[in-house]
């Protein structure tokens, strides 16, 4: 049975991700700033690990003992200037390697299909910092999924669409986001691809 480590768990679609995982059966553990936030329903059935994605030995500890990875860092509204996500990624990746992990999906953003000039100002800062993610996991040798969603929306669709390298519509619902970040970890055709995704 797959074991995977989910950091940020408590998210909007960490939650999500987090439902899918145990509803399929896997062995899950989170990552978490805050065990508080864990929903009572999950108490028992996961692994509960406190740290900082930044601290480079709990991310470590985290992941031993897994087989793949699911990421979905995110810093809610706040858009101010961060290394959050590249520092998180590139501490994923190194306790990945040591624990030989191979598999992960990572949650980043359809920003980074446009060209760094025509990212919305409001959103530089954070697609600046997903953009350094992306080239290490890119550079990682690991076999990595990026999932580059577009605006994320509250409802549940049932027209979805995944296509490689574009972006195939403007909103995703965060339950088939959730879903996909965990069911793509058993689909070889996107390992080591960026996949757009649209729901409707």
């Amino acid at each position: 049975m797959m074991k995977i480590v989910i950091f940020g768990a408590t998210g909007n679609t960490g939650l999500c991700s987090l439902e899918h995982a145990v509803q399929k059966g896997l062995k899950v553990r989170v990552f978490v700033r805050d065990a508080t936030k864990v929903p009572e329903k999950f108490k028992g059935k996961i692994e509960i690990n406190v740290g900082d994605v930044t601290n480079s030995e709990q991310v470590s500890k985290a992941i031993e003992g897994t087989n793949a990875v699911v990421v979905v860092l995110g810093t809610r509204n706040d858009l101010k200037p961060t290394t959050l996500f590249s520092q998180g990624i590139k501490n994923i990746i190194n306790g990945m390697k040591k624990h030989k992990v191979e598999l992960i999906s990572v949650c980043l953003s359809a920003f980074l299909f446009y060209e760094p000039e025509k990212v919305p100002p409001v959103f530089k800062d954070i697609t600046e910092d997903h953009r350094k993610m992306q080239n290490l996991i890119k550079d990682s040798g690991l076999k990595w999924i990026s999932v580059f969603p577009p605006h994320i929306a509250e409802e549940r669709h049932s027209i979805v669409t995944v296509k490689h390298d574009e972006s195939p519509g403007r909103t995703i619902s965060k339950y088939y986001l959730a879903e996909f970040l965990v069911d793509c970890l058993d689909n070889p055709e996107h390992y080591q691809r960026v996949c757009g995704l649209t729901s409707v």
